[in-house]
């Protein structure tokens, strides 16, 4: 029997300074994932926490975001990390 792996459920949603929406469905956990565009909002719609960075790779933290909370304005993240 083999066992998935961990991932937060529900979504990832960013928006583009244009208004365009980004969306990663059950992102999966510990696995930095690098983000399409640099975005003005966040949103983190799953039940984990996500680690926000504003250089790609997961470098140059910023700051946590808490499940069902969103943030904008922070200068265009560039890649997240979903820690539990």
């Amino acid at each position: 029997m083999s066992t998935d792996a961990q991932a937060a459920t529900g979504a990832l949603r960013y928006f583009s300074v244009s208004g365009q929406e980004f969306r990663i469905t059950n992102p999966p956990d510990h696995v930095c994932i690098n983000l399409q565009v640099q975005p003005d909002l966040i949103a983190n719609q799953t039940d984990k926490t996500m680690s926000v960075y504003s250089g790609a790779n997961c470098t140059f933290f910023v700051l946590n975001l808490d499940p069902g909370r969103s943030v904008a304005h922070i200068g265009g993240p560039r890649s997240v990390l979903f820690i539990g």
